[in-house]
């Protein structure tokens, strides 16, 4: 304890503050290029664990696991938070990043539907279980770790890297099937080439789980008073922070499912819908997710200076009112410039919350509790609208009233950009006490 104690009070080395972002930011990139490579690679693999009916049919079960997935999300965000709470922020790291390695190795070795029949789709889920259990867990942690690591001047732009690894974590499993798309025949892709971007993510996570072992614990944890088993407590959460914990579950229901609109369900929808080939609705989200990602920084300093809340509800509004006109005339776009143009609105509308997300969140709560309000929150949101996106999109497109998403995603974002409307300034109010 002598040593923690000596640890929290030495004020930060900018070095070491870089050192332990960048530390932080490679367990995220890793987990959500892991948990992105099922919905990059799914175009191809959809068939050799759903053989029946047309493409559309066999998406909509891809689509079905990808849900499933999220199930686990909210189980490891209470775990996980709990135990980030208990035992620290970069302990849960590393479990989180471990736990994620694997269910991809899982999915790179796993028999098809013709080779073991029904056995394949329970295995399937079972590895996508996991890693939902392990990305639940790994929000919650990051976002609590960058955030308590930032330092208070430049809070908004350090932490902006946990959205734009995110995002690195997409940039990178589409980039992996961009090169596997030039390099492999369709028919091998279709075979086995699917497998390559599991076994990579796999691998990755075990550099990231050596490097997070010797990052720092953050201040704020260390120089916490509150006894550990007091600490993470789910009753002290919900009864004394009813509001914040109300005010996550708005904002990560808009943030997430415009998220999942605007990217992992976009490559489909150019695909599906906008006619394009494969190669190129994945060349065109490639494109778009670099500059998606490179943007995210930048919009982390303008919160430093207008301020968090501004910053979000300005691009949720934004966001609610452009995505009916806009996804409607990507539907009909011929050109992919076009349909790269288009999507970048979105973006960067969607930049005004992804951004700051995680910093806002963490802000709302003491140390005690933080890493549990952050997670569990963000995690049953995510269940409700995350993770249903593709799902409800696929559906309705079935229907033949695909429109009808565009609506949806609108209006949930329109709420959130009221419930950021009505926030503290965090800039100014936050519970980030230690830097």
């Amino acid at each position: 304890m002598a040593t923690g104690a000596l640890t929290a009070e030495r004020p930060r080395s900018a070095f070491s503050r870089i050192k332990a972002i960048l530390g932080g930011s490679a367990g995220n990139l890793v987990e959500w290029y892991d948990w992105f490579a099922y919905s990059s690679t799914s175009l191809y693999f959809a068939a050799q664990f759903f053989p029946k009916g047309d493409a559309t049919a066999q998406q909509l079960q891809t689509a079905a696991i990808f849900a499933a997935g999220f199930v686990m999300r909210p189980i490891g965000a209470w775990l996980m938070g709990i135990y980030a709470d208990r035992a620290g922020r970069r302990t849960a790291l590393t479990l989180a990043v471990a736990l994620m390695c694997l269910g991809s190795f899982a999915i790179a070795i796993l028999p098809t539907y013709g080779q073991i029949g029904a056995l394949a789709q329970y295995g399937l889920l079972a590895a996508r279980l996991v890693q939902g259990l392990s990305l639940g867990g790994e929000y919650g942690a990051s976002a609590t770790y960058m955030s308590e690591m930032a330092g208070k001047t430049h809070r908004g732009f350090w932490s902006s890297f946990q959205y734009t690894t995110l995002i690195g974590g997409q940039v990178t499993a589409l980039l992996v099937l961009v090169v596997l798309q030039n390099t492999l025949s369709p028919q091998d892709l279709n075979a086995w080439g699917w497998r390559i971007p599991f076994a990579i993510g796999g691998l990755l996570a075990i550099v990231v789980f050596w490097m997070q072992t010797r990052l720092e614990e953050t201040s704020a944890f260390l120089t916490e008073t509150t006894a550990a088993t007091e600490r993470g407590r789910t009753g002290t959460l919900v009864r004394e922070h009813p509001r914040e914990v109300a005010i996550i579950m708005v904002l990560t229901a808009a943030g997430s499912l415009s998220f999942y609109a605007y990217t992992t369900y976009m490559q489909k929808f150019l695909v599906n819908t906008a006619g394009f080939s494969k190669a190129t609705g994945t060349s065109i989200m490639a494109g778009v997710l670099v500059l998606y990602m490179l943007i995210q920084p930048l919009v982390g300093w303008l919160s430093d200076k207008v301020g968090r809340k501004t910053t979000m509800a300005v691009g949720l509004a934004a966001g609610g009112f452009a995505t009916y006109p806009v996804m409607t005339a990507i539907s009909h776009a011929h050109a992919a410039a076009a349909a790269f143009g288009l999507i970048m609105i979105l973006v960067l509308c969607h930049s005004g919350y992804a951004a700051v997300n995680a910093v806002v969140k963490a802000e709302l709560f003491p140390a005690r509790v933080r890493a549990l309000g952050v997670s569990l929150p963000y995690a049953l949101a995510n269940v409700l609208f995350g993770g249903t996106a593709e799902y409800v999109a696929e559906w309705l497109k079935k229907s033949h009233v695909e429109s009808r998403f565009y609506i949806y995603v609108g209006v949930v974002m329109l709420a959130g950009a009221v419930v950021a409307a009505r926030l503290r300034n965090t800039n100014v109010t936050s519970l980030i006490e230690h830097d």
